[in-house]
């Protein structure tokens, strides 16, 4: 199934809240076309308050539900609402990052075949080699699926407590046979004298129903209960979660739950589907999606494909567990990523001190390279090889990250006045990569955004009137820290605010040296600039030919131009300033180079 959807990526997310459960029981949940009716999925800006996001949801005939604890909810619609209106009013508001439709999705299974006898795939990825030295115990693989059967022999060891997100209970006995062959792909014990061997067969299965029966015999899930399985399967200990469904790798809903699991240690693996053909969906690095490969490494004939494709796994013919106590045959993406995944869950049982990136990456770089050298549509970055990404991950050196992330508040800009609620959007980076931002205001962290944008939601309310200061700090993963400038703010609320004029006159530049006329040698460059604010303000930049040569800040720059090395002829010297409110001002200058 391909699903199109309605989504608005705006600036950033909501403040943790208190865990709860999502429950989304037939009697919510009944579907109109292909969304849910009488619900949207949304995720707000860090920072918000509960009482404002429920002002907010209100307004708009809403009553929301928290998605575990992450910062997405599901807003339950007055009777009678547009669902796509509601969409796209709330999507305009700078308070919510995303809103969009809760679309229905099915598994992604192709062809049910009564017998294969051999579990080729389980050599064809060199999955014994990697038994020798680790077979996944100690890590939990998440199976978002239609349930799992606790009584299977071949899994029942290998079960623990998982949760229906759906009907918010406990029930996570398997609907239609699909959650339980998954499951086996996965982690099937291994050395039991019984049936197959999933990838990791010493690691845990975590079964978390997302889905329901509907009338068709069929089992569907939401948007909304995949992201709430991806979030309850990341705060309860799971290091994996594995989703063989189609059509929602662009949802916003499901990325956003996919980048908090990660920013926790963990990887979400996503089949590509089913359709043979472009699925046309843009790469994410949030999960990685699995396309199907057959005994010859060859594209599965079922297997959908596109640049969103990372990886490849042996997805035809996959003997495994099935619903009846018994073993078969089954074909699709959806055994190509539990595959994939259970190679991942032997990585970090080898190392467990590797991050999601590191194991991502060495799984990536291990691949065995299918079609097109290096990364394609059809392969991602090739066929997944579990002896030698286990092997790369035992031989990975652990190096030591000593550099702090930089950090940069892009808005609001110094000296303004500001009041009520305040949009702050912050620029960071590092050498590995950003963990979190906090966002500072005198002092006191009001909120944190794990995921760029930086985008924050200040109540400036919490402060006293007058001026307030802003600092922004990002973290990485092995605790350095990196604090922007200060950025000060006029904070005017109510009547007892005074709002400070805008700042809307720009600096004076001069370039004192050299004037119009003939230079040779090396020549002295030198600017002057000066603001109503003052030059602690100033940012001063020196351009030759439009070439930046020298900036810096103050009131003054100099540079030395050795016009040797310059061609014979008119050369043009700009200078540029700007100050803290973002004006700016450029002066030229012409001379002739002998």
């Amino acid at each position: 199934m391909t699903t199109a959807f309605a989504t608005s990526s705006l600036r950033t997310t909501l403040t943790a809240l208190a865990a709860a459960s999502l429950g989304l029981g037939a009697a919510h949940a009944a579907p109109g076309g292909d969304f849910a009716r009488g619900r949207i999925v949304i995720e707000a800006q860090a920072g918000l308050s509960d009482a404002e996001l429920d002002t907010l949801v209100k307004a708009h005939g809403g009553k929301r539900r928290k998605l575990g604890q992450s910062r997405m909810h599901v807003v339950h619609l007055a009777p009678g609402l547009s669902e796509e209106d509601a969409v796209a009013r709330l999507s305009r508001r700078p308070e919510i990052r995303f809103a969009e439709l809760d679309r229905k999705v099915g598994p992604a299974l192709a062809v049910n075949d009564p017998y294969i006898g051999s579990a080729w795939h389980i050599g064809k990825i060199g999955a014994p080699g990697a038994w020798d030295s680790t077979q996944g115990g100690g890590i939990t693989i998440a199976v978002l699926d239609t349930g799992v059967n606790a009584a299977h022999p071949d899994l029942k060891d290998r079960l623990v407590a998982g949760f229906n997100v759906y009907n918010n209970t406990a029930d996570t006995s398997d609907l239609c046979g699909h959650g339980t062959a998954v499951a086996g792909a996965a982690a099937a014990s291994t050395n039991n004298a019984m049936g197959v061997a999933g990838v990791a067969g010493a690691a845990r299965i975590m079964p978390v129903r997302i889905a329901y029966k509907d009338a068709s015999g069929g089992c569907p899930a939401y948007f909304s209960t995949i992201a709430s399985g991806i979030t309850y399967a990341a705060d309860h200990g799971a290091r994996i979660a594995n989703i063989s469904f189609v059509g929602i790798a662009g949802s916003a809903a499901v990325k956003s739950a996919a980048r908090y699991m990660k920013n926790k240690g963990g990887l979400v693996f996503i089949s590509a589907g089913n359709n043979n053909v472009d699925e046309n969906v843009a790469p994410d690095n949030a999960f990685i999606i699995v396309s199907s490969t057959d005994s010859q490494d060859r594209k599965s004939s079922f297997s959908s494909w596109g640049s969103f494709v990372a990886l490849a796994a042996p997805g035809t013919g996959i003997w495994t567990t099935n619903n009846s106590l018994g073993y078969s045959a089954w074909n699709g993406t959806s055994f190509a990523s539990p595959v994939a995944a259970g190679a991942a869950g032997l990585m970090m049982a080898a190392r467990p001190d590797l991050s999601a990136e590191q194991v991502e990456s060495l799984l990536f770089s291990t691949a065995v390279d299918l079609g097109t050298a290096g990364r394609d549509a059809v392969f991602g970055h090739g066929r997944v090889n579990a002896a030698a990404a286990v092997g790369a991950a035992l031989g990975h050196a652990a190096t030591l990250d000593a550099t702090a992330p930089l950090a940069a508040i892009a808005a609001p800009l110094g000296s303004s006045s500001v009041s009520g609620t305040v949009a702050v959007s912050v620029t960071a980076s590092d050498n590995v990569g950003v963990a979190r931002v906090d966002l500072k205001v005198n002092g006191t962290t009001v909120a944190s955004a794990s995921a760029a944008p930086y985008s924050f939601t200040w109540n400036s309310a919490g402060v006293a009137n007058g001026m307030a200061s802003l600092v922004a700090v990002a973290h990485d993963a092995a605790g350095n820290a990196g604090a922007s400038a200060t950025v000060a703010v006029n904070v005017a609320n109510g009547s007892g605010g005074t709002v400070v004029a805008a700042d809307t006159a720009a600096p004076v530049v001069a370039i004192n040296n050299p004037v119009a006329g003939a230079v040779s040698g090396t020549v002295a460059v030198s600017i002057a600039a000066s603001d109503d604010a003052g030059a602690a303000g100033i940012r001063t930049s020196l351009s030759i030919d439009g070439k930046v040569v020298a900036s810096g800040t103050g009131a003054s720059l100099a540079y030395s131009w050795n016009t040797r090395k310059a061609a014979p002829g008119t050369h043009t010297i700009a200078a540029s300033a700007r100050d803290a409110a973002g004006n700016a001002s450029t002066r030229t200058v012409s001379v002739t180079v002998r």
